[in-house]
């Protein structure tokens, strides 16, 4: 049986490229996201590749979820946390219950998947848990307000469980993407931007599944990706 990666927030973006680079790295793929439709097509598209469609905020029906993967498809090797919430106002129009979604897509979901991960990660003696993270949790900017600090708090969580996990033989990795992915919406918000301005989905991915492999002699927690154009 081939190895098992699960990979959450599976969009039109990073999360399909995610799913292709990992399929073809020799992995079956267990992709989690709310959109059947677009589960559904890249799992034709991909045979190595199946759908499980979860809401990652319900936690007992994304705790259920994990379990149906495992019963398929055994234990994972990998898992990545690529779902996320997100919202950019001014502060004094930011809705509790929006920061609220945000925390418990970015925050609580990683902390349920991570959880469910770990004990069965750390008995094998090998895995490994990867997080999509951006520069919003490294600065709190303005409009930033109902997302950030989400994204601060992953960040924070994840070097924890690194810190926990990683004398077990459990790696656990945060990418900061400090630039903006080339989707269609993004197109659409920055018309005028050249492509190098752009980072490309499937650079995330092969950075993702390039972390998830690093010898254990030289294991990264933090790493960041931007275009050679992005000033920081």
């Amino acid at each position: 049986m081939k190895p098992l990666a699960i990979i959450t927030g599976v969009g039109p973006g990073t999360g399909a490229s995610m799913v292709r680079r990992f399929v073809a790295g020799g992995y079956q793929v267990a992709m989690m996201a709310r959109d059947v439709a677009r589960l559904d097509a890249l799992a034709a598209e991909l045979p190595d590749a199946f759908a499980v469609p979860c809401d990652v905020m319900d936690t007992p029906a994304f705790l259920a979820a994990l379990e149906t993967i495992k019963a398929r498809a055994g234990t994972p090797e990998i898992v990545v946390h690529n779902a996320v919430g997100g919202s950019f106002t001014e502060f004094m129009d930011v809705k509790a219950e929006t920061l609220q979604t945000n925390f418990d897509i970015n925050v609580m979901a990683l902390f349920h998947l991570a959880q469910w991960a770990a004990p069965l990660m750390v008995e094998r003696g090998s895995g490994a848990i990867m997080v999509t993270g951006n520069t919003a949790s490294q600065r709190g900017r303005a409009k930033f307000a109902g997302f950030a600090p989400t994204k601060a708090a992953a960040r924070i969580l994840s070097e924890s469980i690194a810190r926990d996990l990683g004398p077990k033989g459990v790696h656990v990795s945060y990418l900061v993407i400090d630039a903006v992915i080339d989707v269609p919406w993004a197109r659409e918000a920055f018309p005028q931007a050249p492509d190098d301005f752009f980072i490309k989905p499937s650079a995330i991915a092969d950075e993702i599944y390039h972390l998830a492999h690093q010898d254990r002699s030289a294991w990264s927690f933090l790493a960041e990706v931007r275009p050679y154009r992005e000033t920081w």
